[in-house]
């Protein structure tokens, strides 16, 4: 093949990727409902929410295995956050849902995380810390479930439900250890 008839053919190669590529995104555009986008909203916030507590547990647990669940945790979390973004941003919708548009009515009135939360966690020690940390992990987790359910029962976008199951899988076991740990203290 010669030169001109080669770059064309290159150029024409380049092209098919370029319309496949486009083609792509606009179908993953596509295949998401609101459910989806308000289930990473959602988890978004919980796992901030959730990051404050496993991180103070992460150091100062007196208890080796409340430290693992929290550094567990940490790492899941990161992982699902980078996801969870890269979906929202890539789909043009915001991070956080519009607090004041009533988008999550209807989806229970969830225990938010306060600040009064965190500080009682951090002034506590030993034991006490162990049992605030524990209260405020499963509480997090139980949040985090309905929303995982939510996305479950009515999610369209096809890896965002499949997120969910595996989400729905490791919470579970987190919480029943938690749960172990709750009744032995």
């Amino acid at each position: 093949m010669g030169g001109p008839v080669r770059r064309a053919a290159l150029a024409l190669f380049l092209l098919a990727l370029l319309v496949a590529g486009c083609g792509g995104q606009q179908q993953e555009t596509a295949a998401h409902n609101d459910t989806d986008a308000m289930f990473l909203q959602m988890s978004l916030a919980q796992i901030g929410e959730g990051q404050q507590v496993a991180a103070v547990a992460e150091e100062q647990a007196a208890n080796p295995e409340i430290r693992a669940i929290a550094a567990e945790l940490l790492g899941q979390w990161r992982t699902e956050s980078d996801t969870m973004r890269a979906w929202l941003l890539s789909w043009q919708r915001p991070v956080e849902a519009d607090p004041s548009a009533g988008v999550h009515a209807g989806h229970g009135d969830l225990h938010s995380l306060r600040e009064e939360d965190v500080a009682a966690l951090r002034s506590a020690k030993g034991a006490d810390f162990d049992r605030t940390a524990v209260a405020l992990l499963l509480g997090n987790l139980h949040n985090g479930m309905e929303t995982i359910r939510m996305e479950s029962e009515g999610g369209a976008y096809p890896p965002a439900v499949q997120l969910a199951g595996q989400m729905t899988e490791s919470r579970q076991q987190q919480i029943q250890r938690l749960l172990a740990l709750a009744s032995a203290a």
